[in-house]
C-alpha cells in the first residue's frame, strides 16, 4: 500500500468522522420540554422546543427536562397525632418546573428533598392535632403543606400546585372504636326521631279530638236555639190565630195550660 492510497484511506476517515459530528451536533427538542446544554462544563444555554444545533466537541447536553405538571404519590407515612395515635398518611403531589436552570443546578434530587420535606412538614401538622381534627381537617392541612413546600421548592425552580392526602388511615382498634361510637350515635338519633314522631303523633291526635269536640259542642248549641226559636214561633202563631178567631175564655184558658 503507497503513501497516496493510506492519506485517501485518512481522508475518507476523516470526512465520516465531520459527517457523523454534523449529525450529532443537530437535534430537535419536543413540546413540554427544554433541554440544559453544557459548554466545557459550565452552563452555556437553555434551549426551548425546536430543531437546534451544538458546537461539536465544546457543547454537551446535561439534562433534558419535562415542563408538563407532574404527579408524584408518595408511599405511606406514619404520624402521631396529639392524642398519641398512629395514623398512615398517603400523599400525592403535583408540582411543576418553572426554572429548569435552578431545577438541575440548585438540588441534586429533587423528588427526595420534596418527600422528605412533605414528610416532616406533615408530621409537624398533624402533632398539633388530635385523631378527630386530622379526619375532617384535610382542607386545612393540604393548604399548610402546600404553602410549606411552594415556599421551599421556589428556589429549586419548582411550583407545588396541589397536595392531596389520598387515605388517613388509624390503626385497626381505633376503627372500630370509631364504627361502634358512629352505631351508637345513628342508633340514638333514630331513637330520637321515633319519639319526636309519637309525640307529634299523639299532639295531632289530642288537637283532632278537641277540635271533634268543639264542634260537636257548637252544632249541639246551634241545634238547640234552632229547635228553641222554632218553638217559640210555633207558639205566636198559634196565639195569633187563636186572637184571630176570637176564641171564648174556655179554648184560651185550655190552650194557656196546654
Amino acid at each position: 500500500m503507497d503513501s497516496s492510497e493510506i492519506v485517501l484511506i485518512l481522508l475518507g476517515l476523516l470526512l465520516i468522522f465531520v459527517i457523523a459530528s454534523v449529525f450529532r451536533a443537530v437535534f430537535k427538542v419536543h413540546q413540554g420540554y427544554t433541554v440544559i446544554v453544557e459548554r466545557l462544563g459550565r452552563y452555556h444555554k437553555t434551549y426551548q422546543p425546536g430543531l437546534h444545533f451544538l458546537v461539536p466537541f465544546f457543547d454537551t447536553i446535561r439534562q433534558r427536562i419535562d415542563m408538563r405538571e407532574q404527579v408524584v404519590p408518595f408511599p405511606p407515612q406514619t404520624v402521631i397525632t396529639s392524642d398519641n395515635i398512629n395514623v398512615s398518611i398517603d400523599t400525592v403531589i403535583y408540582y411543576q418546573i418553572t426554572n429548569p436552570e435552578a431545577a438541575t443546578y440548585e438540588i441534586a434530587n429533587p423528588m427526595s428533598a420534596i418527600e422528605q420535606l412533605s414528610v416532616t412538614t406533615m408530621r409537624n401538622i398533624i402533632g398539633t392535632m388530635d385523631m378527630e381534627q386530622a379526619l375532617t381537617g384535610r382542607d386545612q392541612i393540604n393548604g399548610q403543606l402546600r404553602g410549606v413546600l411552594d415556599e421551599a421548592t421556589g428556589r429549586w425552580g419548582i411550583r407545588v400546585s396541589r397536595v392531596e392526602l389520598k387515605a388517613i388511615d388509624p390503626p385497626a382498634t381505633v376503627q372500630n372504636a370509631m364504627e361502634q361510637q358512629m352505631k351508637a350515635e345513628r342508633d340514638r338519633r333514630a331513637a330520637i326521631l321515633t319519639a319526636e314522631g309519637v309525640k307529634q303523633s299523639a299532639i295531632l291526635t289530642a288537637e283532632g279530638e278537641k277540635q271533634s269536640a268543639i264542634l260537636r259542642a257548637e252544632g249541639q248549641a246551634q241545634s238547640t236555639i234552632l229547635k228553641a226559636q222554632g218553638e217559640s214561633r210555633a207558639i205566636l202563631q198559634v196565639f195569633d190565630a187563636i186572637h184571630r178567631g176570637n176564641a171564648d175564655p174556655k179554648l184560651l184558658s185550655y190552650e194557656y195550660i196546654r
